[in-house]
Order: structure tokens, then C-alpha cells, then sequence
């Protein structure tokens, strides 16, 4: 891998782990289920292979000179340097990559995915910032 694929696509490496990680969780439950049962599924992965997460990690939003009261909860942190968003909906619409490069930007990581169980086939997007 290149320098310039390295800074087009930070952690290729990691990123194709929790993919098919992702995947397989998929294979195995298929689509239907709210959002808490794939986000269970995929904390029973991380912990088999000892993949360092966090689950609904808290940030906090810093407004000028002040921290604002409400917080946002990333799904995950994975390898302190991935933020994952688990939906179960009909398709990845425009306000999930919104909510995605918000995420990024106070947690200070550089990539985000999305994915979607909520469709026949998974739905994964790269946010990169």
C-alpha cells in the first residue's frame, strides 16, 4: 500500500476486518431486527477476538466557552480510531453520513462506517474526514 492509499484510506486494514466482521454477523441473523440485536451480535465478536471497542462511548460538545449539556453516544469505537453506526432501516439516506462526520469531528478520529443490517444485503459506508 502506497503512502497516498494510506491517507486515502486510513486503517484499510482495520476497516476490512470490522467489514467482514460485519458481514458475517449479517449472514448469520439476516435483516429484521432493531438496531440493538446486530449492535449485540457485533460486541460478541469484538469480545471473541479480542478487538478493542467501546460501546456507546460518550463525547462531549464543546460550545465556545462552554460544554454543551446534551452529549452524543458513538455506537462504537473500535481500535480508538474507527467510529461504527449501526442501522436497521431501508437504506443509508444523507443524515446518517451527517451524523457520522459530526461524530468524527468531536471524537477527532478519522473514519467512520455505517452499516445497514436493515437491507437484503449489508449496506457499509466509508466516512472519511
Amino acid at each position: 500500500m502506497t503512502e497516498f492509499d494510506k491517507k486515502k484510506y486510513p486503517y484499510q486494514e482495520k476497516t476490512y476486518l470490522l467489514n467482514g466482521i460485519a458481514m458475517e454477523v449479517h449472514r448469520i441473523l439476516g435483516r429484521g431486527f432493531l438496531e440493538i440485536v446486530y449492535k449485540d451480535a457485533l460486541e460478541y465478536e469484538f469480545k471473541n477476538r479480542k478487538i478493542k471497542y467501546e460501546r456507546e462511548k460518550e463525547y462531549l460538545i464543546a460550545y465556545k466557552d462552554t460544554i454543551l449539556p446534551h452529549k452524543f453516544y458513538a455506537d462504537f469505537v473500535v481500535f480508538d480510531k474507527i467510529i461504527l453506526e449501526v442501522k436497521a432501516q431501508e437504506g443509508i439516506v444523507e443524515e446518517h453520513y451527517s451524523q457520522v462526520i459530526n461524530y468524527l469531528a468531536v471524537s477527532k478520529c478519522k473514519i467512520g462506517l455505517i452499516y445497514n443490517f436493515g437491507s437484503p444485503s449489508l449496506e457499509i459506508k466509508r466516512v472519511i474526514l
